[in-house]
């Protein structure tokens, strides 16, 4: 999708203020809903996913179930809220063994786990709006003990409110950050690697 495109800087993929912001998102919804409130926090429209089932309802990018994003960038940054409910989000990525290999982090795991295919990480989320930054190089050389080449896929599950969803070359303070990314508001920035426990680390 994004594979034949000159990549550096920043590269968002959902943006809540767009005139259609899940334009290339597919979505799932069961006994939920999705909508653009309006967050008094942080007085803008925003993505609300909610549902009873995490599983059963989420947001995938790219839409086509047989495309790839291809985006080499290797920083994920996600601005969201925390609802207090679960939530849980997945990448998908391919590694330099051409094996395709996923992390799923959620708020209701305790333990980080790795299989051979999906390595599975606790999420700490602080009240109101975090921006979650998460390291895919690192953490696919940690998890796997091989190179990060590319995101294949993103999926977003219930419960949570989205402002944006970016990559990035290089993690970027606040204060270098494009006005339209910064979110205008004392905010936590939670760094996923604080919170990795390998084995034997």
């Amino acid at each position: 999708m994004f594979k034949n495109i000159f990549q550096s800087g920043f590269l968002s993929i959902l943006y809540s203020l767009g005139s259609k912001p899940l334009q290339i998102w597919d979505k799932e919804v069961s006994d939920g809903h999705i909508k653009r409130p309006h967050d008094e926090d942080i007085q803008s429209n925003v993505l609300e996913i909610v549902g009873s089932n995490i599983q059963s309802t989420y947001i995938t990018c790219p839409a086509d179930p047989n495309a790839t994003l291809g985006i080499k960038l290797p920083f994920l940054v996600l601005i969201v809220k925390n609802l207090k409910k679960y939530f849980t989000f997945e990448i998908q990525v391919l590694d330099d063994k051409n094996v395709r290999r996923r992390f799923r982090a959620s708020n209701f795991q305790a333990v980080t786990r790795v299989k051979p295919y999906i390595c599975t990480m606790p999420l700490r989320m602080d009240d109101g709006w975090n921006q979650i930054q998460f390291n895919l190089a690192d953490f696919t050389r940690r998890a796997y003990g091989t190179n990060y080449v590319e995101t294949l896929r993103v999926q977003v599950h219930a419960n949570c409110r989205l402002r944006r969803i970016y990559f990035s070359d290089r993690l970027y303070s606040e204060e270098e950050l494009p006005p339209e990314f910064k979110l205008y508001l004392p905010v936590q920035v939670e760094d996923l690697s604080d919170d990795l426990k390998w084995d034997g680390a």
